[in-house]
């Protein structure tokens, strides 16, 4: 067996990961980390990198509906509507070695994919301003 087949038949496949995640309620920590905003998510698209089928980017719409704890910003008010830009990526090391895991860094997006994203999220009605 190939070293890309082995590892193709260890990482769960993108799309089964997504359907098994299906989580519409985020929890999120307040910077003070005293905190918590808990969003819903309204919309989400997900588009794989163009030369690394590992790592998908992920354009989310969320609606803040619930914030407990204390709260560094004055100005939150439930209901309003945040985008979300980030990645999943396959782990490289310890337990989330072959794994889906929330990429923890800004997303660096190659020139070929960045219009293509935000295309494909209006297209699809993430995006919707």
């Amino acid at each position: 067996m190939t070293k890309v087949n082995v590892k193709l038949k260890i990482m769960e496949l993108f799309q089964n990961f997504i359907k098994r995640k299906k989580q519409t309620l985020i929890q999120m920590k307040d910077i003070s980390r005293e905190g918590y905003f808990y969003y819903e998510r309204e919309a989400v698209t997900y588009m794989p990198q163009y030369n690394l089928n590992e790592k998908y980017f992920v354009i989310e719409r969320l609606k803040l509906t619930k914030m407990e704890g204390k709260i560094s910003y004055k100005n939150e008010k439930i209901g309003n509507i945040e985008y979300r830009i980030g990645y999943y990526i396959v782990g490289k090391i310890g337990r989330a070695k072959n794994r889906w895991v929330w990429g923890q860094f800004c997303p660096m997006i190659p020139d070929n994919d960045f219009n293509k994203l935000f295309l494909k999220a209006k297209k699809e009605k993430t995006i919707i301003c």
